[in-house]
């Protein structure tokens, strides 16, 4: 497997690990009666507008996506879905934030408003990215050249997902220890 792959294929487990706490985090504090914490919810949703909408997807769009169009004709159709996903996912999650912020404002009468939205949200992402891992990665796999797989080594390797838990630069490392901080044990991601 290359680097790439490794990385992608990480990164799309942080993820989903991210996503899956930002629900069960919302569920335990409905379910105990807690109030909602939105100093812990505010990091999560910036990790997930910061990192994977940010830089993940954008090396998928403009790098990973490009060279399969090149190699095949397979996958286009899902391949411009998928871009679309991307560009989708950037306003669903500014729409997120804002739907948190409300919440955070308004109090309880914004809360069932805020967690469909984000549960939405978390299932349109994991359904992304099970189409990629199950359709475009052995695509890859197939039809991509060592030249294609050397040059996204090298792109997929210059900014790294800090819940992957190798050392990202020092502004998201922070972030990560500060989710980790914040997020309690039985929903963490430490």
């Amino acid at each position: 497997m290359t680097a790439a792959l490794r990385i992608i294929r990480d990164e799309h487990q942080a993820l989903a690990a991210m996503l899956r706490s930002v629900v069960l985090l919302l569920g335990r504090q409905r379910r105990e009666g807690l109030p909602p914490d939105f100093d812990a919810l505010r990091a999560m949703l910036f990790y997930l507008d910061e990192f994977p909408e940010q830089r993940h997807h954008r090396k998928e769009t403009e790098l990973l996506f490009p060279k399969l169009r090149a190699r095949t004709p397979l996958a286009r159709d899902l391949l411009d879905h998928l871009d679309q996903d991307h560009a989708r996912g950037e306003a669903k999650i500014r729409e997120l934030e804002h739907k948190l912020l409300a919440f955070e404002m308004m109090g309880e009468s914004r809360r069932d408003d805020f967690e469909l939205a984000a549960e939405r949200y978390v299932d349109f992402y994991l359904s992304h990215m099970t189409l990629e891992e199950r359709e475009i990665l052995p695509l890859a796999e197939r039809v991509l050249t060592r030249e294609d797989w050397a040059d996204l080594d090298i792109a997929f390797g210059a900014n790294r997902d800090p819940l992957t838990g190798l050392k990202p630069d020092a502004a998201y490392d922070a972030l990560f220890s500060r989710i980790v901080r914040l997020v309690p044990a039985p929903v963490g991601l430490g």
